[in-house]
This record gives structure tokens, C-alpha cells and sequence, in this order.
């Protein structure tokens, strides 16, 4: 298995740090984060037209640039040390896992190449983003009609295709729905939540006509359950190494009694455990996206990963603020976009909690 990063993917890191950089610098992130759409149009067109970053683990068959996990771990990780404010995750990762795993070739011919292309903004609806196990309690279809609710569904406000998880009486199903404007039977409720730099909306189903676009298996589920853990865990690593590094810098330009504060012992032994915990955190974090695209190694990494990184962010988040002292906690400092993006993370796709028990369980089941 693969341990370190080749030539071509340190030089596609560099591609998407660089125009991350350029386009998504807190000023911007603070602009598109109190916009009702939450993103900008023509950044999103960039990215994903100029640069290809929505179908990086899209197959070229379906239109995509046909890598791996690895390589959307890598753009995921730009992404959360840049707080990108778009689609990237919803649609190009939640759903387009989802698709990929679940739904019948024509269907993946169909759909993933709008989505892949950034031209087709998609959002995966499911009824509970705790556990796999309570997928399918709220949302129902019964004669190609869809009811529930989903209560937290991530960029649903602005999505022109949802994809959806219900239970009909065959089982679990992956159904996709077009949106229009007004469509009946549907509401979409923008929620005010802790982290504003991630859009996030109720939606209700009242009898909404949906077709369906395939089977979802308790392995397919758990599958793109990992698949978006793996993921997310690049985003939050992403996150606490620049929250690491940007503390650091703060230490070495605040003065206290004469002399930086970085000077101080304390303080040092604080980076260096939060340093150590981050690149735990980062080795496991790759390691699940290698086991990913390998197809090999332990079934239980993604939660391993999803578990240290959930627990490190937040970690990184809160002595970020602690070191940065008084003004660590004010508006205008730039360390509580990072910190409410952490809080909101930490419960996103299951608590740490759940993930370590999910491990022991998948420990127990290979032993």
C-alpha cells in the first residue's frame, strides 16, 4: 500500500492550494457565508470547470478525472484549511458517493456527469446523518411517492437534484427527484445554524413523485457512509493543521513581559501535543482513504479516522482561541470560523462516540 504522496499529487496539492489561496480568503469566506446562497457562481464555475475538482473521484467513464479518495482527500484538505464555502462537498462528494455506490449504470451515466462537471449542483437528502442504522426511519416511498422529512440536509437550498434514501416495502432504496422552482409537495427551510460558512435546510416530502435509481444494501450503505467519513476527515485535518500553524505564528508576534509569548515553555509543550495529536490524526486520515481505493486493509479506518480527527479539531479550535487570548474571542477574529466549523463537524456523519463503537463492533465481527 501506498505510504507517502507521489510527485503528481504534491503538485496537485499545490494546484489546489494555491487557487484556494486566491479565491477563498476569509474576506471572501465572510462575504459568501452571509449571502443566501453561500456561495459564489463564478468561483464554483472555476473550480470545477478550470481546475476539475467536482469529479476528482468521479470514473472518466461517468465524466470525471477517475482518482480516488486519495486525491479528494487532498482537495477536501484545502478546502477545510480555507473554509471554501460551496457545493464541493454536498454535491461532488455526499451525493456523487452515493450514486457511485448505489445506482444502476444507466443512472450513474446519466447523472454523474453533470455532476462531475460542477454544471449540476446535487444534494444528498437522508433522514439522519447520526447513524447508518436510522437511515430510512423518516422518509418513506410507497407507488413512486416520496413523504418525510429530512431535518438537516447540506446545501439543499440550492440544489438542483436531490438524491435521496427512503425505505419502500422492497427496503432501501436511492431515489432522485429534479427540482424545480415550485415543486409540489416540497419545502425547503433554510435553518440558522452554528456554522454559517456550511448551508444547511429542512426539507419535507408530501406525496412527491421520485424515481428510483437503485437498491442501497446495508454494505452499499455503510460503504458510502465511509466514503463521506473519509472525507470529511480530510476536511477537519485540513482545518486544525491551519489552525496549528497560524496559532504559531501568533505566538511569535505577541509580547507579553518583553518577549513573545511563544517563548514561554507552557506554551511550547501546547503546540507540541497538539502537533503530535494532528499528525496522528492526518496518518490515520490517509491510511483510510489508501484502504478506500485499494479496496484492502482494516474495515473499520474510516471511523478510526472520522473518531482522532473529530476529537483533534476540536482540540485544535479550542486552544487556538485560548492562546490568542482575550481577542480569541471576538467577532472579528478570524479563529471562530474554524471553531464553529470543528463544533459542527465533530457531530457531522456520527459523533466521536458513535464511530469508536462502531470500530469495536467491526473489530469483533473480523475477529
Amino acid at each position: 500500500m501506498q505510504t507517502g504522496f507521489s510527485k503528481d499529487q504534491h503538485q496537485f496539492r499545490e494546484i489546489v492550494s494555491r487557487f484556494l489561496q486566491d479565491k477563498s480568503p476569509t474576506s471572501e469566506v465572510r462575504r459568501t457565508m452571509a449571502t443566501a446562497q453561500g456561495y459564489d457562481v463564478d468561483v464554483w464555475r472555476t473550480l470545477s470547470v478550470e481546475v476539475g475538482l467536482a469529479g476528482t473521484h468521479i470514473p472518466e467513464e461517468y465524466g470525471g478525472s477517475g482518482f480516488g479518495a486519495v486525491e479528494l482527500g487532498i482537495a477536501a484538505e484545502q478546502m477545510g484549511r480555507h473554509l471554501y464555502c460551496g457545493p464541493f462537498f454536498s454535491s461532488s462528494v455526499m451525493a456523487a458517493y452515493a450514486l457511485l455506490n448505489s445506482a444502476t449504470e444507466s443512472y450513474k451515466e446519466k447523472l454523474l456527469p453533470g455532476i462531475a462537471a460542477g454544471t449540476s449542483i446535487a444534494a444528498l437528502v437522508l433522514d439522519s446523518l447520526n447513524t447508518p442504522d436510522q437511515i430510512g426511519s423518516a422518509l418513506t416511498v410507497s407507488d413512486g411517492l416520496l413523504t418525510g422529512t429530512a431535518d438537516l440536509v447540506i446545501d439543499a437550498h440550492i440544489a438542483e437534484l436531490l438524491i435521496v434514501v427512503a425505505k419502500s416495502e422492497s427496503g432501501l432504496g436511492l431515489y432522485c427527484l429534479q427540482r424545480r422552482d415550485e415543486t409540489a409537495g416540497m419545502t425547503i427551510e433554510p435553518l440558522e445554524t452554528l456554522d454559517p460558512t456550511r448551508k444547511i435546510s429542512k426539507v419535507c416530502f408530501t406525496q412527491v413523485a421520485v424515481e428510483k435509481v437503485g437498491e442501497v444494501t446495508d454494505q452499499s450503505l455503510n460503504q458510502i457512509w465511509d466514503c463521506i467519513c473519509v472525507a470529511l476527515a480530510h476536511e477537519m485535518i485540513g482545518g486544525a493543521q491551519q489552525l496549528l500553524e497560524t496559532t504559531i505564528e501568533y505566538t511569535k508576534m505577541r509580547y507579553q513581559f518583553g518577549r513573545p509569548i511563544g517563548s514561554f515553555q507552557g506554551l511550547k509543550h501546547r503546540c507540541a501535543d497538539l502537533l503530535m495529536e494532528i499528525e496522528i490524526a492526518k496518518a490515520a486520515t490517509h491510511h483510510a482513504a489508501r484502504c478506500l481505493d485499494s479496496n484492502e486493509g482494516e474495515p473499520y479506518a474510516a471511523s478510526m479516522a472520522k473518531a482522532l480527527t473529530a476529537d483533534t479539531y476540536i482540540k485544535a479550535a479550542k486552544e487556538a482561541i485560548q492562546l490568542r487570548g482575550g481577542i480569541g474571542f471576538t467577532w472579528e477574529e478570524d479563529t471562530q470560523l474554524w471553531y464553529k466549523r470543528a463544533k459542527s463537524c465533530e457531530v457531522f456523519m456520527g459523533t466521536a462516540d458513535f464511530h469508536r463503537e462502531r470500530m469495536i463492533c467491526l473489530m469483533e465481527v473480523g475477529a
